[in-house]
């Protein structure tokens, strides 16, 4: 080593000791932060500074209030969430988490959702784990879920226009049902398979947030995928307007589409047929990140505007 190495190396070292001494201290002061999960409050040291996220739901609200998370899950199926987090890094899927990259992370906390939850027991041995899950009511889910986040982050005014954001596109399409009159037929299409969603189901709260009667009232709602139905059964039913969500085009498997599976004699006596009543909601959206409050936005504007199309 050079005199000048030697030297420059005892100059920096006091430096460097007096940086670590200030984080130091920095962490020691910091408050401990308070939220509310899907399982109850939870309490951590301080506000985290490295979130990894399993429930997209989650990723979309955090980006809203621009803390998009430092690891997500792949793939991302939704197309703002991607875009917004496209410098995260993968640490497995919505089901399956990379416990190696997670835990290289040194995350100070790990997001799970329905999908993932069953993950929480083993990444706890990691990081502390938040249960952020949405539920049937996507609405008060996931407001609950914003309110909770901007807690959790010191965005607490951030979180409350957004919230305001969302009341006034829930009040909007609420308006717009209430105009159109009728009442609604929710299904799944998945390639030439449908299944229907009742009050209660995991979409269900297009009925109970938007005052949307619903056309059938004997829809099993205990599975997450619905009561598989056939054609005759929406013919019988003949519902004012078909609300259709994609399985295919939200997790772009490729397998026929939603519209070439609901053309056919028995959709087209339907009254929302013949009225140009076929409402296809944003897929992924409603599908994979129910509840992100930016998903939820998307969705109530394309109720919103479809509503108001046919009506035209």
């Amino acid at each position: 080593m050079t005199l000048f190495a030697t030297v420059s190396a005892r100059l920096l070292r006091p430096a460097a000791l007096s940086a670590a001494a200030l984080l130091a201290a920095t962490a020691a002061q910091a408050d401990p932060v308070s939220f509310e999960t899907a399982q109850g409050a939870m309490e951590l040291p301080a506000a985290p500074q490295t979130i990894v996220a399993y429930e997209l739901a989650s990723v979309d609200t955090l980006a809203a209030l621009g803390h998009v998370p430092a690891g997500v899950p792949g793939p991302i199926y939704v197309p703002h969430i991607a875009e917004q987090a496209a410098d995260a890094q993968t640490v497995g899927t919505l089901f399956e988490p990379d416990f190696e990259a997670v835990a290289a992370m040194q995350p100070d906390l790990v997001v799970v959702g329905l999908r993932s939850l069953k993950q929480k027991d083993a990444l706890e041995r990691i990081a502390p784990v938040a249960d952020m899950s949405v539920g049937p009511d996507a609405v008060t889910d996931g407001l609950a879920r914003l309110a909770a986040f901007g807690a959790l982050l010191g965005e607490e005014d951030k979180a409350a226009e957004l919230a305001a954001q969302v009341d006034t596109k829930l009040a909007a399409a609420r308006a717009a049902v209430e105009a159109t009159g009728g009442n609604a037929l929710i299904v799944l299409t998945n390639g030439p398979k449908v299944s229907a969603y009742g009050i209660g189901s995991r979409f269900g709260w297009l009925h109970s947030q938007l005052g949307w009667p619903a056309a059938a009232d004997e829809i099993d709602a205990s599975s997450s995928h619905g009561e598989a139905i056939s054609f005759e059964f929406i013919a019988d039913v003949n519902p004012d307007t078909l609300i259709v969500v994609d399985r295919g085009a939200a997790i772009q498997s490729g397998d026929q589409n939603g519209l070439t599976t609901l053309d056919n004699e028995l959709v087209h006596s339907t009254t929302a047929w013949k009225e140009g009543r076929v409402l296809f909601v944003p897929a992924a959206e409603m599908y994979i990140s129910s509840g992100g409050v930016q998903s939820l936005m998307t969705v109530l504007d394309a109720i919103t505007e479809g509503l108001s199309e046919s009506a035209s």
